[in-house]
Order: structure tokens, then C-alpha cells, then sequence
């Protein structure tokens, strides 16, 4: 039996699908003379031993587009999975909308409390530019087109002739994915991501998010609850975005100014062009026969104000649609849009007297149109046509998205130092002064609106690149607000002093401001916790941030200012560094702990702390599912607030079609209201093996440690796995050291990851924790039980231990090794090598006896499919050590012409 015909046996229409989509790639290379590539397609014919001097450029492209292929299908298959679930019973589907009403239906919270709640819940995807794949914009298009098809082919309206049709658009989609590139070969510049990121802003989240809320206000009726007050109050979960592409400086030399500057730009014209699409939408809809004299005289009276306001250009729009008073009102709306248009589209802002400025404004004219139809009588379009505009307006407004500002706190102490240079002021000493001096000197600077320099003074690079930035936010700032910028990120914040630097450097461009209780920083300062050190340290730098007077009369302005109704701090804590520096579980629990402490700070001072969780792609940088993700966070502190980034490939996997962005945005959004709701209406407890957890993860935490110390362990991941070739990649603008000094510390988070996954170790999500598990069953059968009882109910553990357990289906001990093959010294090799193997099987036995089915029975679905690409995937890797070692060999050699070419053969396995 093959090995697509085992799991077809088990898995069923997916893998016929994936069946259909190979047979259709095959004839289609036939069909254009490529019969030789054909045979090789892997799964549908008897493919040929593997021969690595014959196993080309195009067996990898080959390849690469087969797995997209099992992507595909796996994609639709859950799809049609939820369906049929839902087709039986709505609540079927697990961290919906549905189901989360059925959870707080069973608890008894009544109706008036969850519609009371719902407009509190705030959800907002990050969308980042840390990349761990090389697919170009025009692939990802390509691969959404066969998507389309695939979903029309289950469509049973069609008729035997069209489906035939709609094969042959898909041997079409196929045949240019063959023929079109899968990587960069030129570094892609950040204006190619921002575009990237402006598709999924403009294109497909506008598109889903009524989709949301329909589903919302479906499962809502489902639950027996009444329509009416959600309809009337817009009782729906806030969803916003953010970005930072353009905005995100840590590390990253090439993100000027000017790109800020541009990024801005750029979203606002974009915000436009969702907003205006959104009511031209509006107005084919709103075709209804009211002369402008029998309407709503509110209504009425804000046309005149408003053709006044407009002159010509609103005599014009009033004169369009004569009769229908509605559409008169829309277009005045689309007329005082800043936007210059050409045939139809959007081309650049054009600001006039009389244009609006802010959403708000925008905002509030819709609400009088939904009031105007309510009283005229049509409150189903009121409630669904005008909500939908309505609700587009406050989600993306007239910025898009908010840009955040990031840099690493080194950089900003280098900056503060040059700027007391250039005043004058003994700035070499800054640098090295410890806590107590540097806040002396910060609170006494502090009371001082004074700048530090002025016009033309010279200044040195990190002062002059810090001032420049924040002179760019200044400036949008005073002509549009603050809804376009997020907050200033201070990555490796070690220190309270970290984030009152910012305050300074804020003084320094215009972005402190007097107010009656004193000055004021106009943008809101948030550490980001990354290392274990720092998340530990966390609540107290966040209490003696709290205690500042100039963070309080801060927080207070921001209230105001965003018609808040708590005092809000966010603060950002990091996955993939504090992965990095101590393993899976040690990271995960002291995420846990740090959460549960700062949130308890939060309260003393009455202040809302907004989690931003810097999650990755990979599960050791914080992947897994949303509702198994917010679920295992610690109760309070979702707080109806989720903030969360959206990083490299998971952009694309979560969003890339909109079925799939709808039920991701939708889990995000009822997952959070969910657990928030619950959390006001249950106590607050502890986790109960707490000091189980955190014997456990100190232990795992000096295990993992304990690893990247011994003697040689550099070398053997510099020589094992492909972390040069990612360094040299063409996958990102970014480069992968902060710094670039050749070393661990200085190495970030995410080509560190992305080696030992490329590699199929994958140990950063398991490394250390078989060792630990084992010696406390040993040690302690009692406890070891309670964790184990703990796996069937405990969201967290289970959450966790899941992920440890999807990592280790992707471990290969075959592929380890045969990268292993690349270092030199046979000592090391067999040291570190048999110190993974042995770990790696003391980690699948521990989670074996934790969840006792073997994972063949307790993830079927994720077994089979590794087993599938398992069955392939060693190819590719044989091909990819062969062409790490010939690169190596020509570097070595000098031969620079002879490197690049198998570098960018090396980029595309």
C-alpha cells in the first residue's frame, strides 16, 4: 500500500483532494513537456531512489510546491470539518462564538451582564516583519487563487461541465506556480513589506470582519439571547490592528525617518481607501425614495451644514441622487473624504477646508444616518448595513493600523549620552552610572521642560536617529492625533530608568506637553519583558513605573485622550527571547508567573495593565492554538484586553484566504471575551501545583542551561544546523544580530529557533524537559501523578505539554544526524548528538506516560500528515546538508562567485 493511500485510509477527503491536486499538476507538465518532472511528483508515482547529484533546482521547487499543496487541502479539510460540525450543532467547534456563549450560558451569567461586557472586549493583531519564510507576494497570490478553485469544486450547483472547467483553472493556477520563483533573490526592502502587511490591512480584514460579527450575532440567537440590545447598543468586541513594519527599529538600521515617515503615510491612504469603499458600499445599498424635505431634521439639518461646509463640491454631491435623501447624506460624507480620485480609485490625500480630519467625525455622522433610518422606519439596514460602515470607520478610522515605535534600551542610553554631550553635560558618566544615579538624574531632568539641544547642534548617530523618529510622530501627532501611533517599546527593558529615558527623549522633540497637573509624555511608554531574568524582574520595574508621578499624570492624559474608562498600562511580554535563554517550560511558566504578578500591580495602583504578547510563529516562540493560547493565560489577566503579534508565516497561514482569516479573527475575538467575562464572574485562585511548576521549570531551565554551556556547544551549532546560510538568507530586511557581534547573546530569538527547526531538532521546544519530568517521577510519584491527572483538564499544562508534543512529532533523529555530519570535530559531534538523542527519547517517553496513548492515537491528524511529508521531507534536508557543506567548502576556498550561486540554491531547499 502506498504511503498516500494509508493515510487517504485514514484521514479521508483531504488526501483525496491532495490526490486530485497531484494528478492535476501532473497532466499539466505533461501537457507542457515536462514529463520527466511529472514522473517525479512524489506520493502518485514510483519516484527513484534518491541521488543528491541528480536532485535539482527543480526537484526542490517541485517539492516545495507539493507541501504547499497538503497545506492546501489540510486547510480546506478543517474547513469543511468545522461546517460539518456546525451543521449538526453550532456549538460544536471549540473557542467560537458559539461556543463561548454556551460556556457562559452554563455558568448562569446573565444576558444584560454579557451584553454589558461585550463592547469592553478589545482583540488586536500585530502584524510584524520578522519573517521565517522566503514565499514572494505573487506565490501567495497564486496559492489564494487555488484555494478559490478548490473550495468551487465542492460546490454541488455546479454541473458536470463546469467542474470540468473548474479543474482546468486549477491545472492553470498549478502551471503558474511551477513557473513562477518561491524566493527572493534580491533582499526584500521594507517597502515590500509594508505592502505585504497593507493587503492583509485593506484586502482581507475589512472583508471578514462583518463575517465576525454576523457569526456573533448567529450564535448569539442560537443561544436563545435576544437581538435587540447588542443591535441597538453596537454591543460588539472592539477589533483593532496594529503594525510594525516601518515602525520596529530594534536592531534594524534601515528602518530611518523616512520609512517611518512613509509608513504613516502610507497607512493613512490606505485607511481612506478602506473607509471610502466602505460607504459606496453603503450607498448601493441605501436606494430607498425620501425627498431631503421629509427627512429626519437632524438629518436634515446636518445636509445643509455640511453642503455649507463643502461649497461647490457638496452643491454637487447634495444634487446627485435627487429623491433618495440618504445617498444624498453618504455622499456628502464621501465628498469631505481628503482623497484625490482617478477613474475611481484613490490615488493621494488631499486635505481641504471643510475634509474631515478625524474618524470621530466620520463616526458620529453615521450614527445620525443609523438614527435617521431607524426612524424612517428601516431598522434592519440601520442595524446591519450602516452598523457594518460604522463599525469599518472605528476599526481602521483615518490610520489604518497603529504604527509602534520599538528600539532596544542600549540604543536609547547611548542616545541620552549624546545628548548630554552636545548640551554640554558630562554624558560619558551616564553610561555608566547605576540605578540610583541615573534616576536622580532622570527625575531631576524631568521637572524641567527644557530640551537638551536646539536647531542645527550637532548630535551623535543614536541621539540623531532617536530625535529624528519621534520628531516624525510629533508631527502626525499634532495634525491627526494619536490613533495612528501605538506606543514607544522599549525591548530589553532591564530597569524602571530604561522607560524613563523615553520621557526624556520624548522633552527632546515636542512630545511632552504641560498639562494643569504637570507635564505629560503625549505617547504611552511600555516595557517589553523578554529574558526569564527580566519577567522576573518585571513587577517591580512596573510598580516603580506606576509610583512615577510623570507616568501617572501620563496615564491620566491617555485616558482622556482615548475616552478610556480605566487607567491603561500595556506592557509587552516576550516569548522567543525568554525561550531562548531557558527552554520551553522554564519560559512558559515564568510568562505565566510574570502575567499573574504585574496584573496584581496593576491593581494597586488601579490601572488596567493591557498585555501585548510578542508571540511567534514556532512553538517555542508562544505558537499554538488561540483558544488553547488564551485559555492557558492566568485568570485576570486577559481582562477583556488582547494584544498579540502575528508573526512570519503566520500571517500567511492564518489570513492568507478569508474563510481561514475569518475563523482565526473570530477565535481571537470570542476566545477573549470569553475568558474575560468568566474570569468578573469567578474567583481568583492560584494555579494549584504552582510549586510543582516551579520545581520543574527551574530544573528543565538548568538542564536546557546547562547545554548551551558545555564545552563546544557553539561550534556545534554554528556547524549542525544552517544558522550561517539563514544570516546570509534573503527572507527579511532585518538583520539576525541586534548588534551584529558574533554571539549567542547577541543572536536573536528567531534565526536561533528557525536553525534548529530547519534542522528538524526543534529542541528549543523540548530540550531539557524530558530529563526533568523523569527525575521527578523518580523522586516524586505523587506530584508526577497530579500532572499527569493535570493533562486532562489544567489549560495551561495542557497547553504546554500539546505544544511539546506537536514539536516532537516534527523531530527526525535521521535528519539530526545527518546534519550533525557537518561538524568537523568528531568529539564534539558525538558529545552533542548523543546528548540530544538522549534527551529527545527521555522526552517522548515522559510525555507518553503523562498522556499514555502513543501519539499515533492521540493526534491522528498530526501524526499521519508528518508521516506523509516525513516520507519526502528527508530529501530536501540530504539535498540541503549536501549544499551547506559545498557553500562552506567554497567560502572557505575564497570563492565568492561559486558561494552566492549555492547560496541561493541553499535559500530554496
Amino acid at each position: 500500500m502506498s504511503i498516500l493511500q494509508s493515510v487517504k485510509d485514514k484521514l479521508g477527503k483531504p488526501y483525496e483532494d491532495l490526490e486530485f491536486l497531484l494528478e492535476a499538476l501532473k497532466e499539466v507538465l505533461i501537457e507542457n513537456g515536462e514529463e520527466e518532472m511529472a514522473n517525479q511528483i512524489p506520493w502518485i508515482n514510483d519516484v527513484p531512489e534518491f541521488d543528491e547529484q541528480k536532485f535539482t533546482l527543480k526537484h526542490i521547487q517541485l517539492y516545495s510546491i507539493v507541501f504547499q499543496l497538503v497545506n492546501t487541502v489540510e486547510v480546506n479539510g478543517a474547513v469543511q470539518n468545522r461546517r460539518q460540525k456546525e451543521s449538526e450543532q453550532l456549538d460544536s467547534v471549540k473557542g467560537l462564538w458559539a461556543n463561548g456563549f454556551d460556556k457562559l450560558k452554563q455558568q448562569d451569567i446573565p444576558q444584560e451582564e454579557i451584553v454589558k461586557r461585550l463592547s469592553d472586549i478589545r482583540v488586536e493583531p500585530v502584524l510584524t516583519a520578522h519573517p521565517t519564510e522566503a514565499k514572494r507576494g505573487t506565490v501567495l497570490e497564486h496559492h489564494r487563487d487555488l484555494y478559490v478553485s478548490m473550495v468551487m469544486k465542492e460546490n454541488s450547483m455546479y454541473t458536470e461541465n463546469e467542474l470540468k472547467n473548474i479543474r482546468q483553472n486549477i491545472k492553470f493556477s498549478l502551471y503558474r506556480l511551477w513557473k513562477t520563483g518561491e524566493i527572493f533573490i534580491e533582499k526584500p526592502d521594507i517597502d515590500s513589506e509594508l505592502r505585504n502587511v497593507m493587503h492583509y490591512m485593506t484586502n482581507v480584514f475589512p472583508e471578514v470582519i462583518p463575517v465576525v460579527d454576523r457569526r456573533m450575532l448567529q450564535a448569539w440567537e442560537d443561544k436563545g439571547y435576544d437581538l435587540e440590545p447588542v443591535l441597538k447598543q453596537g454591543a460588539f468586541p472592539r477589533i483593532r490592528f496594529g503594525n510594525w513594519v516601518g515602525g520596529d527599529r530594534d536592531g534594524h538600521p534601515l528602518v530611518t525617518a523616512d520609512v517611518t515617515a512613509n509608513a504613516l503615510r502610507t497607512m493613512r491612504l490606505n485607511a481612506f481607501v478602506v473607509v471610502r469603499r466602505s460607504l459606496i458600499k453603503l450607498i448601493k445599498n441605501i436606494s430607498f425614495a425620501l425627498e431631503l424635505d421629509d427627512a429626519y431634521d437632524p438629518m436634515k439639518m446636518r445636509v445643509n451644514q455640511l453642503v455649507a461646509d463643502l461649497g461647490d463640491k457638496g452643491l454637487d454631491a447634495l444634487l446627485r441622487n435627487k429623491g433618495e435623501a440618504f445617498r444624498q447624506f453618504l455622499n456628502l460624507m464621501l465628498t469631505k473624504l481628503p482623497l484625490d480620485t482617478k477613474r475611481g480609485h484613490a490615488t493621494r490625500i488631499v486635505e481641504f477646508k471643510g475634509s474631515y480630519v478625524y474618524k470621530t467625525e466620520l463616526v458620529k455622522d453615521l450614527k445620525l444616518l443609523k438614527e435617521a433610518l431607524l426612524h424612517y422606519g428601516a431598522k434592519t439596514i440601520a442595524y446591519y448595513d450602516v452598523n457594518d460602515a460604522i463599525r469599518i470607520v472605528s476599526t481602521f478610522g483615518f490610520h489604518l493600523a497603529a504604527l509602534d515605535i520599538r528600539q532596544n534600551s542600549d540604543f536609547h542610553d547611548n542616545a541620552i549620552t549624546q545628548l548630554m554631550i552636545a548640551a554640554g553635560i558630562s554624558g560619558d558618566e551616564y553610561i555608566n552610572w547605576d540605578s540610583k544615579q541615573r534616576s536622580e538624574f532622570l527625575n531631576k531632568e524631568l521637572e524641567s521642560s527644557r530640551p537638551f539641544t536646539h536647531g542645527n547642534m550637532e548630535i551623535g548617530p543614536n541621539a540623531k536617529a532617536v530625535t529624528e523618529v519621534f520628531k516624525v510622530v510629533e508631527k502626525h501627532v499634532s495634525q491627526y492625533g494619536v490613533d495612528g501611533i501605538g506606543s514607544f517599546i522599549v525591548s530589553m527593558t532591564r530597569s524602571v530608568e530604561d522607560l524613563l529615558g523615553v520621557y526624556l527623549l520624548a522633552r527632546e522633540t515636542g512630545l511632552t506637553k504641560k498639562t494643569d497637573d504637570g507635564s505629560i509624555c503625549v505617547i504611552p511608554v511600555v516595557p517589553l519583558l523578554e529574558t526569564i531574568e527580566d519577567l522576573q524582574a518585571g513587577p517591580d520595574i512596573l510598580r516603580a513605573f506606576l509610583s512615577h508621578p510623570f507616568t501617572q499624570r501620563s496615564l491620566k492624559y491617555h485616558k482622556e485622550q482615548k475616552r478610556e474608562k480605566y487607567l491603561v498600562q500595556q506592557v509587552m511580554v516576550g516569548y522567543s527571547d525568554s525561550n531562548k535563554d531557558g527552554g520551553i517550560l522554564a519560559s512558559q511558566w515564568n510568562l505565566y508567573k510574570a502575567q499573574s504578578e504585574l496584573q496584581k500591580v496593576g491593581e494597586e495602583f488601579g490601572v488596567k495593565i493591557r498585555f501585548f504578547h510578542g508571540k511567534g510563529g514556532s512553538i517555542s516562540r508562544g505558537a499554538g492554538p488561540t483558544h488553547y493560547f488564551v485559555s492557558a493565560l492566568p485568570h485576570s489577566t486577559v481582562s477583556g484586553d488582547m494584544r498579540l503579534t502575528e508573526q512570519g508565516e503566520t500571517i500567511e497561514q492564518k489570513y492568507a484566504n478569508k474563510i481561514n482569516a475569518a475563523y482565526n479573527l473570530e477565535l481571537l475575538a470570542a476566545s477573549t471575551a470569553s475568558k474575560s467575562i468568566t474570569s468578573q464572574f469567578t474567583e481568583k485562585v492560584g494555579h494549584p501545583l504552582a510549586d510543582i511548576l516551579d520545581e520543574l521549570a527551574r530544573e528543565s531551565k538548568e538542564v536546557y542551561s546547562a547545554l548551551l554551556n558545555e564545552p563546544g556547544f557553539i561550534p556545534y551549532f554554528r556547524e549542525s544546523t544552517p544558522i550561517d546560510a539563514i544570516e546570509n538568507s534573503k527572507i527579511g530586511s532585518r538583520p539576525s544580530r541586534r548588534k551584529g557581534m558574533n554571539s549567542l547573546d547577541d543572536l536573536r530569538a528567531i534565526p536561533w529557533v528557525f536553525s534548529w527547526s530547519q534542522s528538524r531538532y526543534n529542541m528549543t521546544s523540548w530540550y531539557g524537559l524530558g530529563t526533568t519530568l523523569l527525575n521527578f517521577r523518580e523522586r516524586n510519584p505523587e506530584g508526577f501523578a497530579k500532572i499527569k491527572e493535570a493533562t486532562k483538564s489544567d489549560p495551561f499544562i495542557r497547553y504546554v505539554l500539546t505544544n511539546v508534543d506537536t514539536s516532537l512529532a516534527a523531530t527526525d533523529v535521521e535528519i539530526m544526524k545527518q546534519y550533525a555530519s557537518l561538524v568537523t570535530d568528531k568529539a564534539i559531534k558525538e558529545k552533542f548528538l548523543g546528548l540530544f538523542s538522549s534527551e529527545l527519547d527521555k522526552t517522548r517517553q515522559a510525555l507518553d506516560l503523562l498522556l499514555e496513548k502513543g501519539i499515533e492515537e492521540r493526534r491522528v491528524q498530526h501524526y499521519y500528515s508528518n508521516y506523509l511529508r516525513a516520507s519526502m521531507m528527508k530529501r530536501l534536508h540530504f539535498k540541503q546538508v549536501a549544499l551547506l557543506k559545498k557553500w562552506r567548502d567554497e567560502k572557505f576556498a575564497g570563492d565568492t562567485e561559486g558561494a552566492e550561486k549555492t547560496l541561493i540554491h541553499l535559500l530554496t531547499t
